[in-house]
């Protein structure tokens, strides 16, 4: 028997072309809700829209760093096309100029001058799985990174690629003035990336720890930051607005890159304020991460792969409107765009490069301090038995080309990113503030310099200066108050004014005292010092010992 086709009638065909339709539709949703996030750009997409009624999910907070698999050597393949993974981000122009696009060819400074290709693949995860496995050959991330995974990451540093300036950023409610104002509050940010480290470098700096927690309905610490984290970094500023305009007041801030930095203080219709970007604090280092087997076996590879990230760097800062329209096709930028992104992002030369590791670099972090802030940042719980900074380090590429003379003329230059703003007065909002507890010989304003914690106070008070091109600092002399009612006694309201003068000369001379010596002995500008004396009039408590203070208080330029 002869079987008859099926036939669809006229409403069976619609209903199908509307089933079929919203597959499509479902399809492409997925696409770009799996897309991923780029760490910046102007084409970057949020994990959800800010405009949604839905919040972004919380994630679990993980108690501990999440384990790497073993190493093995990347295996150089017959052609000598080595695979290295970069994200979307102009900090990794240099790269793509030296390569002349994404693709391996014969045209890249690294083909001409070292005989190997170079396939860059644009991967917005955290690979290092893959780079410990030996799948890719290098990588590139920041170097705080290196501080949380620690000795299971099977990679070595032959450079560093540069800073970001202003691609990270703090945003917060507009009433949170400083960061000593987060104290006791929540905000959202990713974990184990930068913008963690840098919530928690701030947090450090003011005194303050942080304290992680599994849900916007979890009890807050009141004497610490509290962080919820999400998936990823855009999502974090999703889930801040989504508060701001929900009135749900969970949430004090973010932490997240840009442009969601930009999105979310636009859309908060005032109720938003950036607080604090890494534009002029210095301490997000983008470095170059090879396979440590690739770097034992084929130390030439790494030599061809730092010339030709500093030949890339130069090109883009010595001649970067030529380098527009490249840089601009791999990462799908206008080429006005791509100037965009290069402005927030500071390309390292050779020279910069030497000081970063050897940590003569003053006018931002160095890899040693930058490493042992995200050590002490993110705490033993979390960072345990962390390997020296020199476990990482291999400068033989760089210490090679600065021998053969190849980038002789060129010199440090990483100035203050100044915004026009006039300079804050004195004592108006600094970024944060920090009490230190120096030891001064008894009723003088002499320090005792012997005493190790004095020394590491002032070397504290320097590496702020260092790490922030264009910062300043007030130092705030304060004395203990507890004789005043004993002064009373003896003579009366005249003799506790005049104990009182007595007092506020003295805590001024100390916090002269301290400058004195950062000028002397770190060779901090004495213009970017300022002191003024408080006696007594501002105990932070009963504690004679905590009211005998210096308070730092720290301006930045934004």
């Amino acid at each position: 028997m002869t079987e008859t086709p099926t036939r669809f009638t006229p409403l069976g065909r619609l209903i199908t072309i509307v089933l079929i339709a919203g597959l499509i539709a479902i399809g492409v949703r997925m696409l770009q809700r799996n897309k991923g996030e780029n760490r910046g750009g102007p084409s970057a997409t949020a994990s959800s829209s800010s405009g949604d009624s839905k919040a972004p999910a919380v994630s679990e907070a993980k108690n501990s760093v999440p384990p790497l698999p073993p190493g093995s050597p990347y295996v150089v393949p017959d052609d000598k096309t080595i695979a290295v993974e970069i994200s979307k981000y102009a900090g990794y122009a240099g790269l793509v100029a030296a390569n002349g696009g994404l693709d391996p060819n014969e045209n890249s400074i690294f083909f001409k001058n070292h005989g190997f290709k170079v396939k860059l693949t644009i991967n917005e995860g955290e690979n290092w799985a893959e780079l410990n496995i030996g799948k890719i050959a290098a990588s590139t991330t920041t170097a705080d990174v290196l501080a949380v995974y620690g000795r299971q990451f099977h990679a070595i540093v032959p450079a560093q690629i540069g800073y970001s300036r202003g691609a990270d950023g703090l945003v917060v409610r507009s009433d949170i003035k400083k960061i000593n104002d987060l104290k006791g509050k929540t905000l959202a940010t990713a974990q184990f990336t930068e913008v963690d480290f840098f919530l928690r470098y701030l947090a450090q700096e003011a005194g303050l720890t942080v304290n992680m927690l599994g849900s916007l309905d979890a009890t807050p610490s009141p004497d610490r930051v509290n962080v919820v984290y999400t998936e990823e970094g855009f999502a974090a500023g999703d889930l801040f607005l989504n508060d701001l305009k929900s009135g749900r007041n969970k949430l004090a801030g973010c932490v997240t890159w840009e442009p969601k930095v930009s999105e979310v203080i636009d859309k908060s219709g005032g109720t938003a304020r950036l607080l604090a970007s890494n534009k002029n604090l210095l301490v997000i280092a983008d470095i170059l991460v090879v396979n440590q087997g690739l770097a034992k076996q084929h130390p030439e590879i790494v030599d061809g792969l730092v010339h030709g990230l500093l030949e890339g760097n130069r090109l883009v800062r010595d001649q970067q409107a030529s380098q527009l329209a490249v840089v601009g096709k791999a990462f799908g930028w206008t080429p006005e765009e791509a100037a965009a992104e290069l402005s927030k992002v500071h390309l390292a030369n050779l020279p910069e490069n030497l000081a970063f590791f050897s940590g003569a670099i003053d006018a931002a972090g160095s890899f040693g301090d930058i490493y042992q802030s995200a050590v002490l940042a993110y705490g033993s719980d979390l960072v345990k038995d962390p390997p020296d900074p020199s476990h990482f380090v291999q400068t033989k590429a760089l210490e090679s080309l600065q021998k053969a003379g190849l980038f002789k003329d060129q010199k440090l230059a990483i100035a203050p990113i100044r915004s026009g703003a006039p300079r804050a007065t004195l004592e108006t909002n600094p970024l944060l503030s920090k009490n230190i507890q120096f030891l001064f010989e008894p009723n003088s304003a002499t320090l005792d310099m012997n005493n190790p914690n004095n020394l590491n106070d002032l070397q504290a008070i320097k590496q702020m200066l260092t790490v922030s091109p264009g910062s300043t600092v007030l130092l705030r002399g304060h004395v203990d108050n507890a004789r005043v009612e004993e002064f009373r006694r003896m003579g009366g309201d005249q003799y506790v004014r005049q104990q009182a003068l007595r007092a506020m000369a003295l805590s001024r001379d100390r916090a002269t005292e301290i400058k004195r010596l950062l000028q002397e002995k770190y060779g901090v500008d004495a213009q970017r010092i300022d002191v003024v004396g408080r006696g007594w009039e501002e105990p932070v408590g009963t504690n004679s010992e905590l009211n005998r203070r210096v308070e730092v208080q720290w301006f930045t330029v934004e």
